[in-house]
């Protein structure tokens, strides 16, 4: 008999949508740090940092920064 092959686990739900970097950025941002110090931190520009917190914005239908937070938060990043 051949051994049954478990399907990797998958992640769903908003985090599903996010690109790793994307995750990365929202886990600074609701951890308290600015724009610059996340930039620092992950070795890009704050311009960079900006786009990705845009596109998380759009993804996740978010407006503001505490939203951001309450969703990371949330889902346990």
């Amino acid at each position: 008999m051949r051994p049954l092959l478990t399907p990797a686990p998958r992640t769903t739900g908003p985090v599903a949508a996010l690109a790793p970097r994307e995750r990365e950025t929202l886990r600074h941002i609701a951890a308290g740090r600015t724009y610059v110090q996340t930039a620092r931190h992950m070795g890009l520009s704050q311009h960079t940092v900006d786009t990705y917190l845009r596109r998380i914005r759009a993804k996740l239908d978010i407006t503001s920064t505490a939203e951001l937070t309450r969703v990371a938060v949330a889902l346990g990043l």
